[in-house]
């Protein structure tokens, strides 16, 4: 039915659409629905439309469409999926962007009414001053949507304790398949025959329900069939257990009836939530404590966990070493390794909390106890606090780590979610790694250990036939296990159209003929996520890779070897959604997706369009596709996925190969051209700075200059100082040199006789050549001051401006020659300081991967002895070389907002402690992510909406309610900009702060 369906009818739907929707061949549309082609599965199935709804009245137009023409709603959230729930042909309605709204939060009853595009950890921290929070929490919690965690019965780490999103789920307002509103909740017996004598499509649901459920012989075969009651995660199939286990059945039982029971875990397939009413639960206890329980083998860990829930702890997770190993040198996990002692084959993750210390002390003893006398695990280390949570990050960030393994043979989603009763496990678990085994395949071993389940994640190659067979016979092999300990086919992830096809192997032919009878109540005509959980097609079909083709060979610009190539690079994007996350929960990737809320803006998007492409494309140039310079429009580089995202999958790099790609078939556009070349032209201005700067400030010839470029008119373009930092320096050296001659001891400050510090070099960036002078020039007087000699080496720019337009060939060119001569002039060793971030960090990202093989270990040296000015003073003060009475005694409340590059790179830790030197200066972290500015992404008259979108998430507002006395520190030129522009107020850079913090001064 759904290929009579045309462009014309999408037309008409439109129309009357308050939202968005994606339908046809242009590039705009073809991007969309090429993104959303993918969840965090391996499944890809490009669907026929894409739809974005914006109310009710939306979702109403969708059903009554999806009737008319036959054809499927996949209704999505995140898109994190890891069983394809949210892939096929059909319409994807995602509601992420506009069902946000939080209802009605009720604190004496305890529970809050949401939509289902609500995100679980934003969720809570709305909750927190009300001293409440809802339970359920997956790994995914900071992009985890309800309307998700609903569809797939979401559990996640505290499940033990804290119940599954089912036993949360008080009652859901839904769109039935025929468009009308129905509210499922909890009814007594006389309700529920009210309602089954009504005529209308929830009368029926409710009466042919009660018709199969009412039979014993069903009742008794369900009872049978389904996961033994011990196994809290039982989520094979439709909930038809927990829906029959009520007083409506059952004249002992004080359980009413309530149909959320079947809704949770339903992925989507029966009908459209549209408000979710939820339980909440009392803020847990302050004290909190891991136990962390090293093992030498995955079976001791399992055995520890026995003994651990004998202590009822409100968390029981394993990690295995395959995850553990992935942390070893990660830009971010690496420095949560803290508690790791050796090399343990597994840690069992304990947590404990009480309300004082003591108590908890009392708790992680006992444990610890147990265990010593029980000859489980060598090593016990308690973690405490704040630090539990880049301890649990380690955890949590499992399926991505685990996408940085090498080659074609990867991790897949397959049996990762069956679970058994937490005392079967380890037998499982042991009967399990016998099966990989004669496989010879290997595994990696993570998760929810006290619930039961472990995510287990073979490690297959999809991209071969054999690799194909073999996805399906593990699965197939698999089930007999689960049979074997009456376990679930699936705990948490959902069947989708992963599982489906062994569901009725699970729980026989009469329950999945019951199942299927089920779907058909609700929706006859199957317009709700069609062929998931039942009538599923087989379960190795639509993978993301053709097997047996082999990958292309991409010759690029950039050196991708250490990634394998830059399709390895786009395809360790694993989906689960890192970069969707929001500025309620911080961090810097995906900074346009946080200002929009599209997934085309999403670093998972970014690297999907790349993969798709350079897969598939027939085109000699394989990144000559109009949708990929769609997707990778709003991308700022601000290279927060590079640390971020636990597969590393660096979209600013790839973005700029994309571009270059893209300008060998095109050609450079002028404004490309001319940002690329900003040092030149800002050369040129330093000769006559006075003209260049009443020109580019004057109201009338700067409107004519932005119009000309294709800046925006609100943007202040950044003058150039009235002398260049190296003339002035050249002009500093020469009066020292002079004073030295004549015997006048030359100091900056009136400090004294200070012993020599040593020899430095600063990187004489661009920015700071021309632009910033000042901030170059105070740097200058501070290293001085505090007995540094300073030298500015022979160098040229950067190339920054050119890597930001994607003009790679001129940045390695540029990467060459200053790796060329700043070799030459460390021979000693001294190290290079450099004051804005995205330039002097280039020396240690990009250049690594620009210049020519024979440059290489030159390169290595080079970035090895290149600091941010803040990095070098604060080793320093590690040192004792700088010391806070070298400084006032003034108290001053410094406002912190970090670079985007730094904290991708560095941190801002360095930046804080030198702020932090003067005795009573107090520094406070703007919790911000990008600002927005990027280079010259925010003065682009097409971005600078988005810009200023990006700034007004965290940065604005936070600087805005500031004392005019609060110093705002900002370390990037970009960043000081924005800053000013978007608030008025003036930013400086964290050598000022301290040179004018310096006695004397």
């Amino acid at each position: 039915m759904a290929a009579k369906i045309t462009i014309t009818d999408f037309n008409i739907l439109q129309e009357s659409f308050a939202g968005e929707l994606f339908f046809d061949n242009s590039t705009t549309h073809n991007a969309q629905k090429i993104l959303y082609s993918t969840d965090a599965s391996v499944y890809q199935e490009k669907p026929l439309a894409v739809a974005i709804p914006k109310d009710i009245a939306d979702l109403k137009a969708l059903i009554k469409f999806a009737n008319q023409y036959r054809v499927t709603l996949i209704p999505r959230s995140a898109g994190t999926s890891l069983a394809g729930q949210v892939v096929g042909k059909g319409i994807v309605v995602d509601i992420s962007k506009h069902f946000t709204e939080v209802i009605e939060i009720n604190q004496e009853e305890r529970w809050v009414r949401v939509q289902p595009g609500v995100i679980r950890d934003d969720l809570n921290v709305i909750l927190k001053p009300y001293g409440l929070m809802f339970g359920p929490e997956t790994s995914t919690s900071n992009r985890a949507m309800i309307g998700g965690m609903i569809g797939n019965n979401s559990c996640g780490l505290h499940s033990i304790v804290w119940g599954d999103t089912r036993s949360n789920l008080l009652s859901a307002n839904v769109l039935l398949s025929d468009g009308s509103e129905a509210v499922f909740s909890e009814v007594s017996k006389e309700d529920f025959f009210k309602k089954a004598t009504q005529k209308n499509l929830e009368s029926h649901i409710y009466g042919q329900v009660f018709k199969i459920l009412n039979n014993p012989t069903i009742q008794e075969t369900i009872e049978k069939r389904y996961p033994k009651k011990t196994l809290q995660r039982r989520n094979t199939g439709y909930a038809l257990d927990m829906l029959s286990d009520n007083q409506l059945f059952h004249p002992t039982s004080e359980k009413p009836f309530n149909f959320c029971k079947l809704l949770a875990g339903s992925e989507g397939t029966l009908a459209f939530v549209t408000e979710a009413k939820l339980n909440l639960i009392p803020l847990p206890p302050q004290e909190v404590a891991l136990v962390c329980i090293h093992s030498h083998t995955i079976q001791d860990s399992l055995q520890a966990n026995l003994i651990a829930l004998k202590h009822s702890p409100i968390a029981s997770e394993l990690v295995d070493k395959y995850i553990l190993d992935f942390t070893k040198g990660h830009p971010v996990y690496h420095q949560n390794r803290f508690f790791i002692e050796g090399d343990p084959a597994a840690i069992l993750m304990v947590e404990f909390m009480a309300e004082t210390d003591t108590e908890l002390n009392t708790k992680t003893n006992a444990l610890i106890s147990d265990f010593q006398k029980a000859g489980i695990g060598y090593a016990y280390p308690v973690v405490k606090g704040e630090e539990t949570k880049p301890a649990w990050d380690v955890r949590k960030a499992g399926l991505g780590l685990i996408r940085n393994l090498k080659g074609d043979i990867q991790p897949v989603n397959l049996i990762e979610d069956c679970a058994v009763a937490p005392e079967d496990l380890p037998a499982y678990i042991a009967d399990l790694q016998e099966l990989l085994a004669s496989h010879n395949i290997n595994a990696s071993y993570y998760a929810h250990a006290g619930a039961g389940e472990l995510h287990v994640e073979p490690m297959i190659n999809l991209k071969t036939v054999e690799g194909k067979e073999l996805f399906r016979t593990i699965l197939k092999e698999t089930t007999e296990l689960v049979k074997k300990y009456n376990g679930s086919l699936s705990g948490e992830h959902g069947d989708g159209r992963l599982r489906g096809e062994f569901i009725e192997s699970v729980l026989g032919k009469d329950i999945y003929e019951l199942l299927k009878e089920v779907k058909i109540i609700f929706d006859q005509k199957n317009i709700f996520n069609a062929r998931k959980i039942v009538n599923t097609p087989p379960m190795n079909e639509f993978l993301r890779y053709e097997a047996g083709k082999k990958n292309p060979e991409i010759t690029t610009y950039f050196d991708f070897s250490n990634q394998e190539g830059i399709l390895r690079l786009a395809e360790k994007c694993s989906g689960s959604g890192d970069c969707r996350k929001t500025e309620v929960t911080g961090g810097t990737m995906c900074p346009s997706y946080m200002a929009t809320r599209m997934e085309k803006d999403t670093t998972r998007a970014r690297a999907n369009i790349l993969r798709g492409f350079l897969t598939n494309s027939e085109k000699e140039n394989r990144f000559n596709h109009e949708e990929i310079k769609e997707v990778m429009d709003l991308c700022l580089s601000c290279k927060g996925c590079k640390s971020e995202c636990p597969s590393k999958v660096d979209v600013g790099k790839m973005k700029a190969e994309f571009l270059q790609h893209y300008y060998d078939e095109h050609g450079v556009p002028f404004r490309t051209k001319m940002i690329g070349n900003f040092t030149k032209s800002q050369e040129l201005a330093s000769k006559f700075p006075r003209i260049y700067n009443f020109l580019i400030t004057n109201n009338f010839t700067s409107k004519i200059t932005k119009n000309f470029l294709g800046f925006a008119l609100e943007r202040s373009i950044p003058t150039v100082g009235k002398i260049t930092l190296r003339k002035w320096q050249e002009e500093r050296i020469d009066i020292q040199k002079k004073r030295e001659k004549n015997s006048v001891h030359f100091t900056s400050v009136n400090l004294g006789k200070r012993r020599k510090q040593g020899k430095v070099y600063l990187f004489c960036d661009e920015f700071t050549n021309y632009n910033d002078v000042e901030i170059g020039q105070k740097a200058i007087l501070l290293l001085t001051a505090l007995g540094y000699e300073v030298h500015i080496p022979k160098h040229i720019e950067s190339g920054r401006t050119y890597l930001s337009k994607g003009l790679v060939k001129d940045a390695q060119k540029i990467a060459a020659q200053n790796v060329q001569m700043l070799t030459e002039a460390i021979q000693d060793n001294s190290p290079i300081l450099g004051i804005e971030p995205s330039a002097i960090l280039t020396l240690r990202d990009e250049y690594l991967d620009l210049v020519p093989q024979h440059l290489k270990a030159d390169a290595e040296r080079v970035a090895e002895n290149a600091y941010l000015i803040d990095e070098f003073l604060a080793q320093e003060v590690d040192k004792k070389k700088i010391t806070k009475d070298l400084f006032k005694a003034d108290k001053k409340l410094i406002k912190l907002h970090g670079h985007c590059h730094q904290k991708a790179l560095s941190s801002l830790v360095a930046t804080k402690k030198i702020l932090s030197l003067p005795a009573n200066y107090e520094v406070q972290l703007i919790p911000s992510g990008c600002c927005g500015m990027a280079g010259s992404f925010g003065y682009e008259a097409e971005h600078y909406e988005v810009s200023m979108k990006v700034g007004e998430l965290v940065l604005f507002p936070t600087i805005r309610k500031q004392a005019d006395d609060v110093i705002i520190a900002a370390p990037g030129t970009s960043c000081r900009h924005q800053i000013k522009d978007g608030t008025g107020r003036t930013a400086q850079h964290p050598v000022e702060i301290l040179w004018e913090a310096l006695l004397g001064n």
